[in-house]
């Protein structure tokens, strides 16, 4: 659809204005020519009064006659937008109006094609992003586009990132933040996690960055390594107060402030971790269970883990083995949650010859009541 200029950019008006805009078009007034914009953003788009007049004003937005508007609404119409999304990337970018899109829209379409984009793909960009379209190509979209791509090395992986997340085609902060990064040392591969995870730690101020960089290497963190990018979205992810909201609630639960850091070097998605699953997972843990509460701090990923679906059904099994003295007193008790199913039947049930029964039907008891809580969850 877009690989060639529309059919509209030959033809002639095809959109009429009201009798009121015509009116409003042979005024040669400023203020007539403004109230014709208003009167034609009113009748062809479908904003409210007050909507349209807001966006002319704010903008110092007018046009003499219907031509150009048109031309622009016939395009971005033929290429699938609806007036929702007209009007959502009109109020954003209401120069638009008055540019040729065949000229500064259409290379962008193509550019994105190109790479893999379907059409309903790229709706879905400027929709979310109008900025896009106000952006140089040359200048701006194409270097960041093989920007990321340099990282992501997967034309879908990167057209799919700039879809989900189009801010990083826009941010003029991304190209210095990856930068900064890469001269810290941090890791290609760490660069592509951070890309593609919620944070939006690529559009923050270089200062930020920089003193979040201080802040982690002073906390242990090496550049090089995986777990530094991860600390680095849970820092930029997590505010000030709530980040002590988190510590709090640890701590109530009998950590230092030593085993909170620790548990963080260790793995830092615990942070990102609700302070009510803090709460469930050191209950369950303490009262329910009996066991030391450092031993999670130990294995923090323990909190990264289902509740429900993971830690409550395997641990009568680890309990059971303990109690036999099946397993060492010392060996880590967050363990066995954290191995895959498969593994956890093969090391903790199985391998058990004479306990096996018992231990599955230990195992699966539980699996049965936590599906079931699940599927009553679902129908409420």
């Amino acid at each position: 659809m877009f690989n060639t200029p529309p059919p509209f950019l030959h033809l002639k008006n095809h959109l009429t204005p009201s009798p009121c805009s015509l009116h409003f078009s042979t005024n040669s007034t400023s203020d007539s020519v403004t109230s014709f914009a208003v009167s034609y953003l009113i009748n062809n788009v479908g904003f409210s009064p007050q909507s349209a007049s807001k966006l002319c004003s704010t903008y110092n937005l007018h046009f003499k006659n219907a031509q150009k508007p048109d031309s622009v609404l016939l395009f971005f119409r033929n290429h699938g937008f609806s007036d929702t999304q007209l009007r959502h990337i009109l109020t954003n970018s209401p120069d638009l109006l008055s540019c040729n899109p065949s000229k500064r829209v259409l290379p962008k379409f193509q550019f994105l094609l190109s790479k893999g984009a379907s059409n309903s793909d790229i709706v879905n960009l400027v929709n979310k992003n109008p900025r896009i379209l106000s952006l140089s190509m040359e200048n701006h979209i194409v270097p960041i586009y093989e920007l990321l791509h340099k990282f992501l090395q997967s034309e879908e992986d990167t057209v799919a990132l700039a879809i989900h997340k189009p801010y990083l085609l826009s941010h003029n902060r991304v190209p210095d933040n990856i930068t900064m990064l890469v001269e810290t040392g941090v890791r290609d591969s760490t660069i592509a996690r951070l890309l593609r995870s919620p944070s939006r730690v690529f559009t923050s101020s270089k200062c930020y960055m920089l003193e979040l960089v201080e802040e982690l290497k002073d906390l242990g963190f090496n550049p090089s390594k995986v777990t530094f990018g991860i600390a680095m979205a849970a820092k930029q992810s997590v505010n000030k107060t709530l980040w002590k909201e988190k510590v709090d609630a640890f701590k109530k639960w009998g950590w230092s402030d030593e085993d909170v850091l620790e548990a963080f070097r260790r793995q830092p998605h615990c942070m990102l971790t609700s302070i009510d699953k803090i709460n469930s997972v050191m209950s369950f843990w303490v009262n329910q269970l009996g066991w030391d509460v450092l031993d999670l701090a130990k294995g923090p990923s323990v909190f990264s883990i289902s509740l429900e679906k993971r830690i409550i059904p395997r641990a009568p099994v680890v309990q059971f083995l303990l109690k036999k003295g099946l397993r060492k007193k010392n060996a880590s008790l967050a363990y066995p949650f954290l191995v895959s199913d498969k593994m956890f039947s093969d090391k903790f049930i199985n391998r058990y010859e004479e306990e096996s029964s018992y231990l599955l039907k230990l195992y699966e008891e539980k699996l049965i009541l936590a599906h079931t809580r699940e599927d009553k969850t679902d129908m409420s």
